[in-house]
């Protein structure tokens, strides 16, 4: 993880210093800052890069875990959580931890963890019996966990991985997600967006999976 060369003093980290959210983003609140590990971030930068750091610390031991488990244990609610917390749990306490109050997108928090074991359930059903094809059935776990929202933040890029893990897990090629970077504002985004929300409202995966498989005009601007 990135430290700091020296000991200055620096400016307070919080809800308004941190800087907007992007687009359909849950907005970090000052309890969510209460449970930042690095005592060094101090701008939006800071806090994007160690979380990179620590996402590419947890990829690699995601990938490993699909192809040696295989997709039955990895559409598995107590390996959502561990893998929430790999990717988070250098920088937030609370990583790997349930939702517990009301945000932006999401069910009710009481809800939470009997959605998500059912679309998990739901999932291995769909793996089990064919239902659905290798990128249907990930675009179909991502939107619906990321509907559900089970963390504070970091839904996305979760649950964007744990949809990629299903066709490792079997052999087959992981989302580009459309050679975007999805955690800023931009075209990619907004595409991204209303092809999850079409997926959502009127369960037609069509566009989602065109974005996802890279059958868009938006370029990879970081990763």
């Amino acid at each position: 993880m990135s430290v700091r060369p020296d000991d200055q003093s620096l400016p307070g980290f919080n809800v308004n210093t941190i800087g907007l959210e992007p687009a359909g983003a849950t907005p970090i609140e000052d309890e969510d800052l209460d449970g930042l590990i690095p005592d060094f971030v101090a701008t939006r930068a800071d806090l994007n890069q160690v979380e990179f750091e620590n996402i590419a610390k947890a990829l690699v031991w995601a990938q490993r875990q699909a192809r040696s488990l295989g997709a039955e244990r990895i559409l598995d609610f107590g390996f959502m959580l561990t893998l929430h917390r790999r990717m988070f749990g250098d920088v937030w306490t609370w990583a790997g931890t349930l939702r517990r109050r009301v945000t932006n997108i999401g069910v009710q928090p009481s809800l939470i963890t009997a959605q998500s074991r059912l679309l998990l359930d739901d999932a291995t059903f769909w793996h089990t019996q064919g239902v659905f094809g290798p990128d249907e059935l990930a675009a179909r776990i991502h939107c619906r966990l990321v509907s559900i929202h089970p963390f504070r933040n970091g839904n996305g890029r979760c649950t964007r991985l744990m949809a990629d893990l299903y066709p490792t897990s079997i052999g087959a090629e992981p989302f580009p997600w459309g050679s975007a970077n999805l955690d800023v504002d931009g075209s990619g985004r907004a595409t991204y967006i209303a092809a999850l929300i079409k997926a959502a409202r009127l369960d037609d995966y069509v566009d989602l999976i065109k974005f996802a498989r890279g059958a868009t005009s938006a370029r990879r601007s970081s990763s």
